[in-house]
């Protein structure tokens, strides 16, 4: 698309400008519907794709790449129009997948919302609006002059989770939330605000208007009129009895930090540290391979079941919590060895070369055995299991 520059007003008070660059440079002629258009299409993009995850900062990006570093405020869109074109988004790239699991994320919502029943939580965000997409967070907020009080109730359910005290600048002002962030069968975020708080009417960052929020009673309401023919108690208890995976991955990947093995094939020391080296090689081979990356996480977990038996022992532990491809990865890994080392039959190297993963099952060999360094900087468990849950939610 040609542009040619316009020349700048004498009211600089009227424009953005960027405070990183010393050299600015004039904005792009474009009429102010289509100008406020494509800012809140790229704005839109950076969200979607995780880049940014404040609206503010994510239009104000979008107009200094589209204006070259100016852009008057009347041509800055809405929150309510980005939110719109990330709904574009998600209906382009997900189809109808995108809310196929919003009813399931109300429903983890409630419970979780009792568990804190004590703390007045309120389920806000797009779960409750419905906007919701790929990767999209349970957001709530809860009420208590003691974080600790709301860590305790999750580390009593068995619960692992971060808090987070994140700075925000916004129009000059700078203002710290507190966040506490876990997994259970969905991503959940939990903002703390003060006790005193609960009856706060908050704005919406997109309406302007008071923010869409509903209480455990206003959520079970809405649930019974949303799904009329939702069991909702029955719904609750189904959704406490399911496991989420990383977390089974977690429990059998932290014993092996005290594994140890002959310094002459594991210098590197124990198993924990060697299987997050393997993880982050093969990372580096197959960075949206989940299926091959999980097999190098945890080819090994079971060295700390039983070391005789070590592969026969992860894959029973792992269960049903990993594909069909990756227990094959993880069952053939020592084979892959013997083939590596020319030490197998023929007849077993043929049925391994018949498999469509031979490859990947070849590179993850070569993955185990280069991921054996004494100072090698390797990730560590929960930057390897987000990178995962992040593939999920992208991928599925």
């Amino acid at each position: 698309m040609s542009v040619q520059p316009y020349s700048l007003t004498s009211q600089a008070s009227n424009l953005i400008r960027d405070p990183r660059r010393e050299n600015m440079v004039a904005p792009v002629e474009m009429s102010g519907d289509k100008l406020r258009r494509e800012i809140a299409f790229e704005a839109a993009r950076l969200m979607y794709t995780r880049q940014e995850s404040e609206y503010y900062r994510a239009k104000l990006k979008a107009g200094r790449k589209l204006c070259r570093g100016w852009v008057k405020p009347r041509d800055l869109p809405s929150n309510a129009e980005i939110r719109d074109a990330i709904q574009s988004f998600a209906r382009l790239h997900e189809g109808d997948e995108r809310t196929a699991n919003l009813r399931e994320m109300r429903i983890a919502a409630l419970r979780i919302m009792r568990l804190l029943k004590r703390f007045r939580p309120r389920l806000i965000g797009s779960v409750m609006t419905g906007h919701v997409r790929r990767g999209s967070d349970i957001d709530l907020h809860v009420f208590s002059d003691s974080i600790e009080a709301v860590s305790a109730v999750l580390r009593d359910e068995g619960i692992a989770h971060d808090v987070e005290r994140k700075q925000v600048r916004k129009h000059g002002e700078e203002r710290i939330f507190t966040h506490i962030h876990f997994h259970d069968e969905f991503p959940f975020e939990l903002t703390i605000y003060a006790s005193n708080q609960a009856h706060y009417v908050f704005k919406s960052s997109v309406t302007g208007k008071a923010i869409e929020r509903a209480s455990i009673a206003e959520l079970e309401q809405f649930l019974h009129e949303e799904y009329p023919d939702l069991n909702l108690e029955n719904a609750v208890a189904a959704a406490e009895e399911r496991v989420d995976r990383f977390q089974i991955y977690e429990m059998l990947l932290v014993p092996l930090e005290k594994v140890k093995q002959s310094r002459k094939y594991h210098p590197e020391g124990d198993m924990l540290f060697h299987s997050l080296q393997v993880f982050d090689l093969a990372r580096d081979e197959r960075p949206y391979d989940e299926e091959f990356l999980t097999a190098a996480l945890l080819h090994d977990v079971g060295k700390a079941i039983d070391p005789d038996d070590h592969v026969y022992a992860g894959l029973e532990a792992l269960g049903d919590y990993i594909t069909p491809r990756t227990a094959w990865l993880i069952e053939h890994h020592m084979a892959a060895h013997a083939v590596a080392d020319g030490t197998i039959g023929a007849r077993a190297r043929r049925r391994l070369e018949a498999s469509d993963d031979f490859e990947e099952l070849m590179l993850l060999e070569e993955c185990d055995a280069a991921g054996r360094e004494p100072a090698y900087d390797a990730p560590d468990i929960d930057e390897a299991l987000d990178y995962l849950r992040e593939l999920d939610a992208m991928c599925g």
